[in-house]
């Protein structure tokens, strides 16, 4: 199929394979749906597979408010070896022996707990940071190393799933579950677990659990996508996490025109937090009337016909909701019916 624009809005999510680049699925997306304007919303590395959430037609404008998020991992900490993309996918640049305390199940959880909190992280060299608009990997793959300065990451939880090649039919490793913020690159946490140990490490194996709210069991392969097309879209006011104002058809038009509207004159509401159990239950309401007022600044979805019109902000000084974003066809909300 040609690709072109379509009448498409939405919003998805991919569960990528390892092996592909983040901007193979988009091309992908692309051929599937017919429609050039597809993003993603958080780069992959090829080795990673997991949550790939992408941007289908003008909901591609949703973008900025959904690459913020904190993320979830699991990895394979490989030790014995360094790498110079501290992953699998390099060249061993150095070597080293594996001490005995990381075979030892009690040693592992303690010091793999250790890792949460704040912390600076230098990111790897083979990284898509920008310094003085040229990409760190790019110039790697040059041969030139650029400066990059620490970062402020936190990491919320980290858990100790496994320990493997204790028999020695395998490299030692660590598999553990993380929970990370924005910006937390997993492959410089396995090079900086290995320097605390003395030991040179890297990651064998990666997976994306989780990017914000969006989770494996939301995502779709890429087969899947193939059958299914826009009936994979997933609804956008679970993935933005904002409260929302539903609105009559006369708001309505007067949204599409970029009109702001009055703050006292319009409710505003909210998801209920409930398991996902309790989500399915049709005897379960979904969402609820929000008790807190609007806070200065806060973004929230204005929703009718059970599409995403538009996300405005609230002007305090005002006491109205301005727009940031107008959706003319307005941004599916899947089978959502909330």
């Amino acid at each position: 199929m040609k690709r072109g624009t379509t009448d498409l809005c939405l919003v998805l999510a991919v569960d990528k394979p390892s092996g592909m680049t983040s901007h193979d699925v988009v091309s992908r997306a692309r051929r599937i749906f017919g429609e050039k304007r597809i993003g993603h919303t958080g780069t992959l590395d090829p080795l990673a597979s997991g949550v790939l959430p992408l941007c289908v037609g003008p909901a591609t404008r949703l973008d900025q408010f959904l690459t913020g998020h904190d993320k979830s991992y699991v990895v394979s900490v490989v030790f014995g070896a360094a790498t110079d993309t501290d992953d699998c996918d390099g060249e061993v640049i150095r070597t080293g022996v594996v001490p005995d305390e990381v075979f030892d199940p009690f040693f592992a959880s303690v010091f793999v707990g250790g890792l949460v909190g704040k912390s600076k992280q230098l990111p790897p060299v083979y990284s898509a940071i920008k310094v003085g608009g040229t990409k760190a990997c790019d110039a790697a793959r040059k041969g030139r190393v650029i400066d990059l300065a620490p970062r402020d990451i936190e990491v919320y939880s980290a858990e100790l799933l496994g320990i493997g090649g204790a028999d020695g039919t395998e490299p030692a490793r660590w598999d553990i579950a993380f929970k990370v913020s924005k910006g937390t690159y997993i492959r410089a946490l396995a090079r900086d677990i290995g320097n605390s140990l003395g030991c040179p490490a890297h990651v064998g194996a990666l997976r994306r659990t989780a990017a914000g709210a969006i989770g494996i069991a939301d995502c779709v392969t890429l087969e899947v996508l193939e059958e299914m097309g826009e009936r994979a879209a997933l609804d956008p006011l679970k993935v933005l996490g904002m409260r929302f104002i539903y609105l009559d058809d006369a708001a309505a038009a007067r949204v599409r025109n970029g009109n702001p509207l009055n703050g006292r004159a319009v409710e505003l509401f909210e998801r209920r937090s409930v398991d996902p159990a309790a989500e399915l239950c049709a005897c379960t309401a979904g969402v609820r009337p929000s008790c807190e007022p609007p806070q200065n600044g806060e973004v929230v979805a204005l929703v009718a016909d059970n599409r995403i019109v538009a996300l405005y902000e609230y002007q305090s000084d005002k006491g109205r909701f301005a727009p940031r974003c107008v959706f003319p066809i307005g941004v599916s909300r899947g089978c959502s019916d909330l």
